[in-house]
C-alpha cells in the first residue's frame, strides 16, 4: 500500500464506531448515518441507480472507509444490473486493515467482505465489480490516469480543511476524465469549489442536503465542441 497509513482517533455513535482523521480533524462520513449520507449525496446526486449499465464507472476522490463503493455495489446488486460495475477511487492516505475493519463493523448489510477480505489489496475483482484503488496525491494521480468516468463521487475532506483536494486544477482533471455528459456529485456547497467546477465544464446546480447540511452540489458535463 503506503508508508502513508492514515491516523484515526475514533468517535463512539449509537451507529458505530465512526473513524476520525486527526490530519484533518475531519470524520470520515456523516456521524448521524454515513451509508444514508452516501445514498442521499453520491447515489441520488448522480442519478442513480437509474443510470447504471453494464461497464458503468464511478470514480472517487477520497476512498477512506470504501463505504461509497460498498453503498454503490449494493445499490448495483439490487437493481439486478448485468455485467461489471467499475470502480476507481483515489486515495492517500489509505486506512491500514484492522481500521478499516472497525470502521465497517457498523454496516453489516453491506458487501463488506469485498474489502476486508483482501487485506489492503488496491485491485479486486469479483464477479460482478471491479475496484481499483489508486494511492498517493490525487493532484499527481488523476491527471495521469487513463479512465473516464461516468459519474465522480468528491469526497474529500471538508475545502476548509482539506483545500487542496478541491482546487481549480484538480477540478479541471475530474472534468478531463469525465466521459460525455457524465456527472458528479459532492456534499460540500462551498462557492470555491463550485465555481471551479463550473469553470471545469460542468453545469452546476445546488441541492438539499443530508442531514444538518442545508445544501450539496452536483452536476453534469456539458457538451465540448
Amino acid at each position: 500500500m503506503t508508508d502513508q497509513t492514515a491516523r484515526l482517533t475514533w468517535r463512539e455513535t449509537d451507529r458505530g464506531d465512526v473513524p476520525v482523521s486527526t490530519a484533518f480533524d475531519d470524520p470520515y462520513f456523516s456521524l448521524v448515518g454515513g451509508r444514508a449520507e452516501t445514498e442521499h449525496v453520491f447515489l441520488a446526486g448522480n442519478d442513480l441507480p437509474n443510470l447504471f449499465r453494464d461497464g458503468f464507472h464511478i470514480a472517487e476522490l477520497g476512498f477512506g472507509t470504501g463505504l461509497n463503493f460498498l453503498t454503490a455495489l449494493a445499490a448495483w446488486r439490487a437493481a439486478r444490473v448485468p455485467g461489471q460495475l467499475h470502480f476507481t477511487s483515489f486515495e492517500a492516505f489509505p486506512l491500514a486493515p484492522a481500521d478499516l475493519s472497525r470502521a465497517l463493523a457498523a454496516h453489516p448489510d453491506l458487501p463488506t467482505e469485498t474489502l476486508t477480505a483482501a487485506k489492503g489489496a488496491t485491485h479486486v475483482v469479483g464477479a460482478d465489480f471491479t475496484l481499483t484503488v489508486l494511492i498517493g496525491d490525487a493532484r499527481d494521480v488523476v491527471p495521469k490516469w487513463t479512465g473516464k468516468a461516468d459519474a465522480w463521487f468528491l469526497d474529500g475532506f471538508s475545502p476548509a480543511k482539506n483545500p487542496e483536494l478541491w482546487e481549480t486544477s484538480l477540478m479541471q482533471a475530474v472534468a478531463d476524465h469525465t466521459a460525455p455528459g457524465g456527472s458528479f456529485a459532492t456534499y460540500t456547497a462551498a462557492g470555491f469549489v463550485r465555481r471551479a467546477l463550473a469553470e471545469s465544464g460542468f453545469t452546476v446546480e445546488r441541492w438539499p442536503g443530508f442531514g444538518r447540511k442545508r445544501h450539496m452540489t452536483r452536476g453534469v458535463l456539458t457538451a465540448r465542441g
